[in-house]
């Protein structure tokens, strides 16, 4: 009977992480829904904003440029390439996908709070009270990554690639998933990427790392750093660098929040 009592125990906590990841699904198509009827906002103003040579973070880079004295060196004149559809069903996918990714983004808090809820009963009152921030910073983290690949990656990626040419008898013609594909990895790996304090967290709360191997690490963890913005940016040294300084922030934050987690284990476990 206890076998059984333990068996029903674990399916319990299966159906709860089924209800849980349903509730999550069930969001993210809800405001997918409302991403596919904005579909002029979506496409004209966020997807092809970075396309547009008057975009935000053009006009940025040719003001430094002409403050420092360098001239219009950094101010985008043209965008030699054209978006194409190849397809039956090129744009109709494309519409899909991008909804549901938007749905995604938008409904991340949500998302952490259904995690949250399937975790947090496993966990001591104090460490809830420690953790109720939990939701709130996980979702700024998110929204500033995703906010970073949108203004600072995508189109540093997308000026270097678009205008890049083996030979002027070749003109760049991208079909419309290469060029959302190329966006969605620079947004959704950078939100990813800036969760890093908040998974350093969890890992040193359950003894998987330390701070003293993070310090000891550091120049492993720079290295991939590195092979991480070489990926997901153009292989030029000045976006590689743009996109490497935060990310090396966030590593050293990282390791002063598993410095804090550590010594309050440390504390609980002296007064044991």
């Amino acid at each position: 009977m206890e076998k059984s009592s333990n068996e029903m125990s674990f399916l319990n906590h299966l159906e709860e992480l089924r209800w849980h990841l349903i509730r999550s699904s069930l969001a993210i198509c809800i405001v997918a829904t409302g991403a596919f009827m904005a579909k002029d906002f979506i496409f004209n103003t966020i997807l092809f904003g970075p396309k547009q040579i008057d975009f935000f973070t053009y006009q940025l880079f040719c003001d430094i440029s002409r403050a420092i004295g360098s001239g219009d060196s950094f101010c985008i004149q043209e965008m030699p390439f054209r978006i194409q559809s190849r397809t039956m069903s090129g744009q109709f996918s494309a519409h899909l996908w991008t909804s549901i990714t938007a749905g995604f983004i938008i409904s991340f808090p949500y998302i952490i709070f259904e995690f949250w809820k399937f975790i947090s009963p496993g966990l001591h009152i104090n460490e809830k009270k420690n953790a109720r921030g939990f939701i709130l910073i996980a979702s700024m983290l998110f929204f500033c990554g995703v906010l970073f690949g949108y203004y600072i990656v995508t189109p540093l990626s997308i000026n270097f690639l678009g205008s890049y040419q083996v030979s002027e008898e070749v003109f760049n013609d991208f079909d419309l998933s290469s060029y959302i594909g190329l966006l969605r990895v620079s947004v959704l790996s950078s939100g990813l990427i800036f969760e890093l304090p908040i998974i350093m967290y969890f890992l040193t709360k359950i003894g998987v790392i330390t701070p003293d191997f993070l310090k000891k690490n550091r120049k492993f963890a720079i290295v991939i750093v590195l092979g991480l913005s070489a990926v997901i940016t153009p292989p030029d040294i000045a976006s590689q660098i743009i996109v490497t300084i935060p990310i090396i922030i966030l590593y050293e934050i990282s390791i002063f929040i598993s410095k804090v987690v550590y010594r309050k284990h440390q504390k609980e476990l002296s007064k044991l």
